[in-house]
């Protein structure tokens, strides 16, 4: 039975971590803790269990790009908070939750959190699912969020070509709103903005014209 730590639904063993490490430059030695590539870090911690995620692939950072893209011009004119990316660590309890969720949206009033990581409760948090990170993503990560009373959770789903926005309501996640292929999705928390699903995942700039 293999000790390592999971790899994306799979195991990915101390040895083959080792590799990786020494293939990028990076020496490892016994007793060692090993990261990725230094401290460009993609482990997470989900109740206890150590997890590596891979790299995300084009499609997921495309996504990624034109939603946060919508929201840092939104907070533009409502200076609410800031916008964050992973990989960032959110720490919700320490050496049991550590999280990196593709964005992070914190409230001004709460930046406090905001310190070498974020040691606390974010106001809003997105996932995007990657390739076979169902279960993952829209699962186990969500039952933690949820379990945390992150006030607002973003499910994205590129294959799908949906977004899901749930709310904390009575400590248990609530649908606020959804739409595949077309419409629009809004935020509580983020009142007055309005995402169109197809800005985000048709294969065009945000401002206009073919990529």
């Amino acid at each position: 039975m293999s000790t390592g730590t999971k790899y994306a639904g799979n195991e990915m063993t101390q040895s083959d971590m080792q590799g990786q490490s020494v293939a990028r430059g990076q020496p490892v030695t016994q007793g060692q803790s090993t990261t990725l590539c230094g401290d460009f870090d993609l482990t997470e911690i989900i109740d206890g269990e150590e997890i590596v995620g891979p790299s995300p692939f084009f499609e997921h950072q495309d996504i990624l790009r034109k939603i946060a893209t919508k929201i840092i011009i939104y907070l533009q004119y409502h200076e609410i908070g800031e916008l964050f990316f992973s990989p960032l660590d959110v720490i919700l309890e320490e050496d049991r939750q550590r999280l990196q969720p593709d964005l992070i949206f914190i409230r001004k009033e709460r930046m406090s959190i905001a310190q070498d990581w974020i040691r606390g409760v974010p106001d809003m948090v997105c996932e995007v699912v990657s390739q076979g990170s169902y279960r993952y993503d829209a699962i186990r990560k969500r039952k933690v969020y949820e379990k945390y009373g992150v006030p607002e959770f973003w499910l994205v789903q590129p294959k799908r070509k949906s977004i899901e926005v749930f709310v904390i309501d009575n400590a248990r996640y609530v649908r606020h709103c959804a739409a595949a292929g077309d419409g629009i999705i809004t935020s509580k928390l983020m009142a007055g903005l309005e995402i169109y699903i197809r800005d985000i995942f048709d294969r065009t700039e945000i401002f206009g014209g073919k990529e």
